[in-house]
């Protein structure tokens, strides 16, 4: 008998496989975060079906769903029987209907256990978009300071720690800037990067704060829920700064080490005319012309995002913390022990606000 469980249910499970059976239109869109596809029908299958449903018959459409599906079952289901070998199998389509039914019934005949997600992937996003409605239930710490201090670095070194961090802009896959996306590849849907955003936050249930960087509502084509942006403003705000130096070179290190870097940046750099005007442009695009990456790079920060974003480059009384990263280790043990000591043990209410410098 299918064992039928629901999305509640479903992180009882000592590490489920997942397995997506619609097509690959759909997975690509969105789908549970970890999930493989294994489709019953691909994109142009599913869409003869469908139109087979609607304009001719539901009958007809089944047997012709049978008639496409049948040919591939002997390999899909080897593909599940060697799935099965690393864990519990969860499938699901999009609300738990006829695609995940009829093919738990072929694996189950097959004397391989199964689970089927009730409500499928409907079900889910339905707990995703139910969980941002509310208020967010962590305290949150918000890395804010001017481009290029190395915030995503420092976020990364506090998860390699252990400490709740998270990398929207990873989430996002884009840098949050107007050359954000560069390098990345493809963004993810709306409905995928507020998955990834759940399920970060659910792995980190046990903390009474998380950790992230200040981003503006929007990062690239993804847009921030509503309740998250809202603890972010009211989170506990640190000030991360170093010098313009170290933001410089840290900057020419992530932008230009991927294959047509520099022209990726002169196409970017063409959006910034109605800011800066086309003269700085011009001068702009003559640096990155004749390789002057320092000079190029250091322009672009006081000419265009120090003015943009206007953090200081120096402790200010705004802020809960300060830490200068031109020490990157000092740095990162004093905000651990400013977490530890301020934050956690204080079940994550705001600080007092108090100087303190790395370099000190």
């Amino acid at each position: 008998m299918i064992k039928e469980i629901n999305v509640e249910e479903l992180r009882t499970l000592d590490k489920p496989i997942l397995i997506d059976v619609r097509s690959e239109g759909e997975y690509s869109e969105a789908t549970i975060p970890g999930a493989i596809n294994l489709p019953l029908f691909n994109n142009e299958e599913r869409a003869e079906v469908g139109t087979t449903y609607t304009q001719t018959s539901p009958s007809l459409a089944r047997e012709l769903g049978l008639s496409i599906v049948s040919p591939k079952l002997p390999e899909m289901v080897k593909k599940v029987e060697e799935f099965s070998k690393k864990g519990p199998l969860v499938l699901f389509c999009w609300r738990g209907g006829m695609r995940s039914k009829s093919f738990a019934t072929v694996v189950e005949l097959m004397g391989i256990p199964i689970y089927r997600l009730q409500g499928g992937y409907k079900a889910y996003r339905t707990q995703v978009v139910d969980f941002f409605q509310k208020k967010l239930p962590f305290q949150v710490v918000v890395l804010r300071g001017n481009t290029g201090v190395g915030k995503t670095e420092l976020l990364g070194h506090l998860r390699a720690e252990g400490y709740p961090a998270i990398d929207l802009e990873g989430l996002a896959n884009n840098r949050g800037s107007v050359f954000g996306a560069m390098g990345l590849g493809n963004p993810p849907s709306q409905k995928k990067f507020e998955g990834l955003l759940y399920e970060e936050l659910a792995s980190l249930n046990e903390f009474p704060y998380i950790i992230v960087e200040c981003e503006s509502k929007r990062i690239g084509r993804v847009t921030l829920p509503a309740s998250f942006f809202t603890a972010m403003q009211e989170g506990i705000q640190i000030l991360h700064y170093d010098s313009l130096e170290n933001r410089v070179q840290r900057l020419i290190k992530e932008y230009t080490t991927f294959p047509e870097a520099i022209q990726e940046i002169r196409v970017a750099l063409g959006r910034l005319v109605k800011t800066l005007g086309h003269v700085k442009v011009q001068e702009l695009q003559g640096l990155l012309d004749s390789n002057c990456l320092d000079k190029f790079t250091e322009r672009l920060l006081v000419e265009y995002y120090d003015k943009l974003y206007a953090y200081p480059n120096k402790p200010s009384s705004k802020y809960a913390f300060y830490i200068n990263y031109e020490e990157p280790a000092k740095a990162l043990r004093e905000l651990e022990c400013y977490l530890d000591e301020k934050v956690a043990q204080r079940g994550g209410e705001p600080p007092v606000p108090r100087v303190r410098y790395s370099t000190e």
